[in-house]
């Protein structure tokens, strides 16, 4: 993958890598499968695809889409939302 992973709870929270087509920097954010189909209509996401076949639940994020601190802090506080709820419901 080549990108910089964050982990919470031993599970993939947030990561960060360079979009190889395009050069672009961009974060890979986990948001779980119920938040996702909302979540991938905001500014900057598309879906996270590394085999051809979209991963339900994780969102890559360019930069017109955390370009400001605020943006970034919502999709920090997304991914670590997500990681508490898995946890908290074993």
């Amino acid at each position: 993958m080549g990108g910089l992973i964050f982990m919470v709870n031993e599970k993939m929270c947030i990561g960060v890598d360079t979009d190889r087509k395009s050069g672009h920097d961009r974060i890979m954010v986990r948001v779980g499968k119920s938040a996702y189909d909302n979540l991938l209509h905001k500014k900057g996401c598309r879906e996270m695809d590394f085999t051809g076949k979209p991963m339900k639940g994780f969102l890559f994020v360019y930069p017109d889409g955390f370009d400001k601190e605020t943006d970034l802090d919502f999709w920090i506080n997304k991914a670590l939302e997500f990681n508490r709820d898995i946890n908290t419901s074993k």
